[in-house]
C-alpha cells in the first residue's frame, strides 16, 4: 500500500488553526477550502468539527493525494476535491458559510490572489467568513527574520511568489465587500486572518 502524501508543515500548525477555526466556524455548515495540498488539514479539521461539511479543492494532480486521505479517515463530511485555480471556480454554483485557506497566498502571484478574493466574494453566502492562514508582512516589513529568508527562498523559486502584505490584503478583501474581522497570532510567525461579507448589502 502506498504510503499517504505528508506534509510536515501540517501536523506543526493544525491544532493552532484547529482552535481559532472552532471559534470562527462555529456557526457554520459549510466550508470551501481552496488549495486543499495533500488533504491533511481537511480529514483533521472535519473530524474536529463534525457539524461541518468541508468541502476540498486542489490542483487536478493533487486530487488522487487527497482522496486517499479521505478513504483513510473514512468522514462522513469531506466531499471530493474539485479542480481549482484562482479566477476558475465560475462553475461552482454553490455558496459557503466559510471559506478556508492556507498556505496559498505566497505560492500565487499577486493577481492571482486578487482573482482569489474575487472568487471568494462569490462563494460567500451574506455573512460569511473567509479565513487565510500563512505568513503575512505588515506595512511592507517582514514580521521576522525567518520570514524574510522564506520569502528569498520563495522569489529565488519564481518571482512572482512572495510573502503578501496584510494591509493589501485588506484593500483586496475591501475591493471584493469585505472586511477584516479578526486576526490570530500563529506558531512560526505565521497569522490567521479573517474576513467577513456584510450580512446584507448595504443600500
Amino acid at each position: 500500500m502506498n504510503a499517504l502524501p505528508d506534509a510536515p508543515a501540517t501536523a506543526r500548525n493544525r491544532d493552532a488553526i484547529l482552535a481559532a477555526l472552532q471559534f470562527e466556524l462555529r456557526d457554520c455548515k459549510s466550508v470551501f477550502e481552496i488549495g486543499s495540498g495533500t488533504g491533511q488539514h481537511a480529514v483533521h479539521f472535519a473530524a474536529a468539527m463534525p457539524w461541518l461539511v468541508w468541502h476540498t479543492s486542489e490542483l487536478a494532480e493533487n486530487h488522487d493525494g487527497i482522496l486517499a486521505w479521505m478513504k483513510s479517515a473514512d468522514l462522513p463530511n469531506v466531499r471530493p476535491p474539485i479542480e481549482y485555480a484562482a479566477g476558475g471556480v465560475v462553475a461552482i454554483t454553490d455558496t459557503f458559510d466559510a471559506v478556508f485557506s492556507a498556505n496559498t497566498a505566497h505560492i500565487m502571484s499577486i493577481a492571482e490572489v486578487g482573482r482569489m478574493f474575487c472568487d471568494v466574494s462569490r462563494l460567500l453566502r451574506p455573512g460569511g467568513i473567509f479565513c487565510l492562514y500563512g505568513p503575512f508582512n505588515e506595512h511592507g516589513q517582514f514580521t521576522s527574520d525567518s520570514n524574510a529568508v522564506f520569502d528569498s527562498g520563495l522569489r529565488s523559486r519564481k518571482s512572482s511568489m512572495g510573502i503578501r502584505d496584510r494591509q493589501e490584503l485588506n484593500r483586496l478583501a475591501a475591493g471584493n465587500g469585505m472586511a477584516e474581522l479578526r486576526r490570530y497570532a500563529m506558531p512560526a510567525n505565521n497569522q490567521l486572518l479573517v474576513w467577513r461579507k456584510p450580512a446584507q448589502s448595504i443600500v
